[in-house]
């Protein structure tokens, strides 16, 4: 199976390292601020369920599969178009609950009822074209059911409120906490519950009391009262 792709291109010379040339994106510090995130490109992959679960790992290597193989099919043969060197970037989030499930929310959620898209960002050079033709390389080299899920998307978080979460992942509630106190601080509002999480570490091989993750959701301005 063959997927249809479509994005744009663009080019940067230089080695592109992440963690040193987009610090305020991936690094920010452990207290609420406010953003505007631009549109990037990602390998996206859709599911739902208890990321404690066997499938997840799955979803995760699937991404990094894909992902690995733009930077390693860019030093093979002709690269594309606009081509630089880079670090690969991290696995990132986007965590809902189910609509069901949101009917009887208090608080407190059951882990089989997430919803989530995993995603991995891609840089500027990947187009359509070239994410279509790892794809197939990919599939011949490492076939999972899983490709045949993933899409090729751009995305834009827009205005947002985010921080670095320390800590476990059960902990995010306390960071989520203090991180809507700022937006009605600062006279916004959270309209979704869904959120994005960044993952600085490997939660394999790090102690959950040392994992870092990027906590981020989508605000918009309150508006004013009238009558």
């Amino acid at each position: 199976m063959r997927h249809t792709f479509r994005a744009t291109q663009s080019t940067e010379p230089m080695k592109h390292e992440w963690r040193k040339r987009e610090k305020g994106i991936y690094l920010p510090k452990n207290e609420p601020e406010l953003l505007e995130i631009p549109e990037y490109k990602f390998f996206t992959l859709a599911g739902e369920g208890n990321p404690n679960s066997d499938f997840f790992s799955e979803y995760i290597g699937v991404l990094y599969a894909l992902s690995y193989g733009v930077k390693m099919g860019a030093k093979k043969g002709l690269p594309p178009e606009g081509h630089f060197d880079y670090t690969v970037y991290p696995l990132e989030g986007i965590w809902d609950i189910k609509e069901e499930a949101k009917k009887t929310f208090e608080g407190t959620i059951d882990k089989d009822d997430l919803v989530f898209k995993l995603m991995i960002r891609q840089p500027d050079f990947v187009d359509a074209s070239f994410a279509e033709k790892i794809w197939d390389q990919t599939w011949k080299k490492k076939p999972h059911a899983l490709l045949d899920k993933v899409k090729f998307e751009k995305i834009s978080d827009g205005k947002c409120i985010q921080m670095m979460h320390l800590g476990s992942y059960d902990d995010e509630p306390e960071s989520f906490k203090r991180m809507e106190a700022f937006a009605a601080k600062n006279t916004l509002i959270r309209p979704s519950k869904a959120h994005r999480e960044i993952y600085l570490s490997d939660f394999r091989k790090v102690a959950p009391e040392k994992l870092k993750t990027v906590l981020r959701f989508q605000v918009r301005d309150k508006q004013p009262h009238i009558g």
